[in-house]
């Protein structure tokens, strides 16, 4: 497992422009399969256009304690990208006049800006119905400076969602490195001491699986069925939700597809699964996704591929939900990932897909 970002080894996979030349040629280019938008015409559904803004993702910045062999982010200890106050300050003004029910903090590992508790404490003054910080378990014991951060959610009645790749030992530690298990299981013991995940505590706990391989994720139900036992059984912890992510193939995914030659065959696979019921209800058509820097996006992937709202507001400090609205939704082929199955976001699979089938 590579312990620096692509970034830090100078992998041309670290330039978005590569990433996308990359998922634009070879069996998309030769026409041995149909691009994303040639997807979306024959299922009448280009171009793709928003529905209203109800979440505002927020990453306050790259900088992460770990760097997990699928992060579509890039992230680690070696990024220094992070959010400025001043930029905070710009996306607690669009905060007090969003019409978006929820706001989402996401990184890296957010805990690690330096203003991540006082954006959190003047966010949670101005009120939003969902206040969602994004974990990956582990910070929360990799520094004594961290450990109060149950505490600190709690009071804030922050909306916990963890990364959790499996619940055996073998399968997290493959996906995100050596001891993280461990780790993050004493984390997630320390959010249930507080009444996070218990039920009727009103502390919302819940988990993320992203597959440990080359291949799409199975039933989320019956996935979080076998957290919740499992977890249960062997360390009495509990949660509410898990969701199930399809791994897009972006950043370190996508140097691992390469690198493990499961490139095309994973890119079939997301293909054939594609369900053009699910394009109804992918992320990007209710979210408005914010860069450390303050640029505006479509969702979190489409910045990690520096794919700026196709808008005249492209970034924080102009920001207007009203020409937002307007705007058509930018795709490429990493988004047959959100479109798989029962389709993917970040709150795991799609509500409501159509059974039955790809086209």
């Amino acid at each position: 497992m590579a312990t620096k970002s692509l970034l830090a080894r100078k992998n041309k996979l670290s330039e978005p422009k590569e990433q996308l030349r990359f998922l634009s040629n070879g069996i998309f280019a030769d026409g041995k399969l149909p691009s994303f938008t040639e997807k979306l015409k024959v299922s009448q559904q280009f171009p793709l256009n928003p529905n209203s803004i109800e979440i505002l993702q927020i990453n306050v910045g790259y900088m992460c304690n770990q760097v997990c062999a699928h992060c579509h982010v890039d992230a680690g200890p070696d990024r220094k990208e992070i959010m400025t106050r001043e930029t905070m300050l710009q996306c607690l003004d669009v905060i007090k006049n969003t019409k978006a029910h929820t706001l989402d903090l996401t990184g890296g590992a957010p805990e690690m800006n330096p203003n991540f508790r006082w954006f959190v404490e003047e966010a949670s003054k101005i009120g939003v119905n969902d206040f969602i910080v994004r974990s990956n378990l582990t910070i929360l014991r990799s520094n004594p400076k961290y450990y109060d951060l149950p505490e600190f959610f709690k009071k804030h009645n922050i909306h916990v969602v963890s990364s959790m790749p499996h619940y055996t030992q073998d399968m997290t530690d493959r996906q995100r490195g050596s001891g993280v298990f461990k780790l993050s299981i004493k984390a997630l013991e320390e959010l249930n001491a507080v009444g996070y995940g218990k039920e009727g505590s009103g502390l919302q706990l819940d988990l993320v699986y992203n597959p440990t391989g080359a291949f799409l994720p199975a039933d989320q139900k019956a996935l979080e069925n076998d957290f919740k036992k499992a977890l249960k059984r062997d360390f009495n912890i509990e949660f509410n939700n898990l969701f199930v992510i399809t791994n897009l193939p972006i950043s370190r995914f996508l140097e691992y597809l390469i690198a493990s030659d499961n490139y095309e065959d994973y890119m079939y696979a997301l293909v054939e699964a594609f369900n053009p019921a699910a394009v109804a209800n992918v992320m990007c058509k209710n979210t408005i996704s914010v860069s450390w820097d303050g640029y505006l996006y479509d969702c979190d992937f489409n910045q990690m591929l520096d794919l700026k709202v196709a808008s005249k507001v492209q970034h924080i400090s102009a920001y207007n939900e009203k020409v937002l609205q307007n705007r058509a939704i930018i795709t490429s082929q990493h988004c047959y990932g959100c479109t798989a199955g029962a389709g993917s976001s970040c709150q795991g699979s799609l509500p409501n897909p159509s059974e039955g089938g790809a086209t």
